[in-house]
């Protein structure tokens, strides 16, 4: 059976949420989109109407001549379009009854479902973006916070892509005398041709540290931070989540055990996305249901990037409060002493030990709240923040070849230091270029880039 191919079909999708909305739009791309969309649609002939201009008219049903709605018609040609192909736009009223019947009409009339990320794959496949602005599309569509999204507009302007391959170029001009060394030995001197690797490497590995340095702030820009709110009962947990989510999220009583399980809240707090996480009182219980919610909160300890450790300066320390002094030792914290309005009592003196930022508040009144935000700001974008300028490794698979492409080069640097001849070490010295090459997409393999593109939304 032979398959047929389907990178040159005409996609369809509706590309706005479904539900009920003042407008949906559904999108379609590729060689017959004009032409599919002028079956459908009563008004100017818009196969004759000039590119990038939007039209007025009905979609009508043309089997039936049902009219489903009226709309207004995008049409862009290529190349100057997102995909670099012929793109129309149906603005259509935002139903998800009338949204449906007008993709259904363009799917029946020729065009075919498009599949997750198709859109912006076909960017990439046209030459129109590398893997790196297409990565920085969902971050633009899922930044939490205004630095999110600023640093995301960045990459889809190319920050990383320039960044990258002026880097490949550098390895790219030494391979060049490499092979002339190999085919020609009588035109170069061997040892000359090492110094140049050595000192490409060398700095290529000095550019790939300055942008590894990025990857963690870029990540918690992308995925936001998670941050536990951890406490033994009633020492202000929930408080202290009301007071930076704006509102009552969770219950606020004297009770003790009021939280039974973890609440989880994405905030920005100077800028930086915190999914915060409200565990229920680490303490010994004999209630089935507040044993769960003690558990499930050791969970959220564990996977958190940081712990606001919430102590009751009102009272000594408790065996309770020491337990957790332990048990989040190894975790990046802040420790706050809150309750101070009621007088202090904790002795700070017992937390020197714990190498970890100290805050001293009082939640009910708002005091020093802000000095906390600061702090956690420091933490996590040391010097960073102010530069508008910078570009950020966003994710893991960026991270994860320039941690590649970083060993494969140190392996140069250690094979022409063993004197291996040069011919050996281009291996790696390649390997590392390709390497590179992985993160813009000019050398990654189909099943990545099919991958990669499948984790977005369909419509995009």
């Amino acid at each position: 059976m032979v398959q047929r191919l389907t990178e040159f079909d005409t996609i369809a999708a509706i590309s706005t949420p479904i539900g009920e909305g003042g407008i949906s739009i559904v999108r379609m791309s590729g060689e017959e989109a004009v032409t599919i969309a002028n079956r459908v649609f009563k008004g100017k002939n818009l196969e004759q109407v000039p590119t990038h201009t939007i039209n007025y008219g009905h979609v009508v049903d043309p089997a039936s001549g049902q009219v489903i709605d009226e709309v207004m018609v995008s049409v862009m040609r290529a190349p100057k379009t997102f995909t670099k192909e012929d793109v129309v736009e149906i603005n259509c009223h935002g139903g998800i009854v009338v949204t449906n019947d007008i993709l259904r009409l363009l799917l029946a009339n020729g065009a075919r479902m498009a599949d997750p990320g198709e859109f912006t794959k076909r960017a990439f496949v046209n030459g129109r973006i590398d893997l790196t602005q297409a990565e920085s599309v969902m971050d633009i569509i899922r930044a939490k916070t205004d630095k999110a999204r600023a640093v995301a507009v960045r990459q889809l302007a190319g920050g990383l892509l320039e960044e990258i391959r002026a880097i490949r170029q550098q390895i790219l001009d030494v391979l060049a005398n490499v092979e002339v060394n190999i085919d020609y030995p009588e035109y170069d001197e061997e040892q000359v041709t090492a110094e140049k690797m050595r000192a490409c490497s060398e700095k290529a590995t000095a550019e790939i540290d300055r942008l590894l340095q990025t990857a963690q702030e870029g990540q918690i820009l992308r995925n936001g931070l998670a941050t536990a709110i951890v406490g033994r009962p009633n020492v202000g947990k929930s408080s202290l989540l009301n007071y930076l989510t704006q509102s009552d999220k969770a219950i606020v009583t004297d009770v003790a055990g009021t939280t039974r399980d973890t609440l989880e809240e994405y905030v920005s707090v100077r800028g930086v996305p915190l999914k915060l996480i409200d565990t229920a009182g680490i303490h010994h219980t004999e209630d089935t249901v507040e044993k769960i919610g003690v558990e499930r909160s050791k969970q959220a300890i564990g996977q958190a990037d940081l712990v606001l450790l919430l102590l009751d300066a009102s009272q000594e320390l408790t065996a309770e409060d020491q337990r957790l002094l332990d048990y989040t030792k190894d975790k990046k914290r802040i420790i706050v002493l809150n309750k101070t309005d009621l007088g202090v009592k904790l002795d700070a003196d017992q937390l020197e030990s714990s190498q970890s930022p100290v805050i001293a508040t009082s939640i009910l009144q708002k005091a020093h709240l802000d000095e906390l935000e600061d702090l956690i700001k420091q933490l996590f974008f040391s010097g960073i923040e102010n530069s508008n300028d910078q570009v950020l490794v966003t994710n893991q698979r960026q991270a994860g070849l320039l941690e590649q492409a970083k060993r494969q080069l140190a392996d140069v640097v250690s094979g022409l230091e063993a004197g291996m001849p040069v011919d050996l070490v281009q291996i790696d010295f390649t390997g590392a270029w390709e390497t590179l090459g992985e993160i813009t997409g000019e050398s990654s393999p189909d099943e990545l880039i099919n991958d990669l593109f499948s984790q977005f939304c369909l419509g995009k």
